[in-house]
């Protein structure tokens, strides 16, 4: 297992307005998405957006939509992976990056199989275990573990921060500081 640097790509699966009213935790994921959004964005690392089937699930969720440009490029899906998406392939493939950390909807479907098709092209893969969530509590735990098992590692965004960070000397080590106070 490899500690995050900062050769890293944040991809958020699937956090889109449907799933608002079914996601027990959606806002508390949304707000913590968010974060991380921001923390990138401070870092200046990339970040990929995918959104399923947005003419039936809505576009991404407010709280990381307000945070993104106007020419922001969401990648559409109708895969539940987003790795079966040529256009997701083809972003992910143009930033070089080896390391991938992962937040968004839902744990055990699209997250899972995006999870298991990256884990499968040899990326180094973290979920970020406080951005994740299923309707069902048993599904977003069977899904971790599944993604666990085969080689995926856990993580949190304080903790992802904190490991692309090294130490207190970092540029932008107040900026994150401050973002996750």
């Amino acid at each position: 297992m490899m500690k995050l640097t900062e050769n890293c790509v944040l991809i958020v699966v699937d956090i889109q307005e449907a799933f608002r009213t079914v996601i027990p935790d959606f806002e508390q994921i949304a707000k913590r998405s968010s974060i991380a959004v921001k923390g990138f964005q401070i870092l200046g690392l990339p970040i990929i957006v995918t959104e399923q089937y947005p003419k039936g699930l809505g576009l991404t969720a407010s709280e990381i939509n307000s945070l993104l440009n106007d020419d922001f490029s969401f990648i559409e899906k109708n895969t539940f992976s987003s790795y079966g998406e040529p256009a997701f392939v083809e972003a992910l493939q143009q930033l070089h990056a080896s390391q991938v950390l992962v937040c968004g909807l839902e744990t055990h479907i699209c997250v899972n199989q995006t999870v298991l098709d990256l884990l499968n092209n040899n990326y180094d893969v973290h979920i970020l275990s406080d951005c994740i969530a299923s309707r069902n509590e048993i599904d977003k735990q069977t899904g971790i573990a599944k993604m666990i098992k085969n080689g995926a590692n856990l993580s949190t965004v304080e903790m992802a921060f904190f490991e692309i960070l090294k130490n207190s000397k970092h540029k932008n080590f107040r900026d994150i500081q401050k973002l996750i106070k």
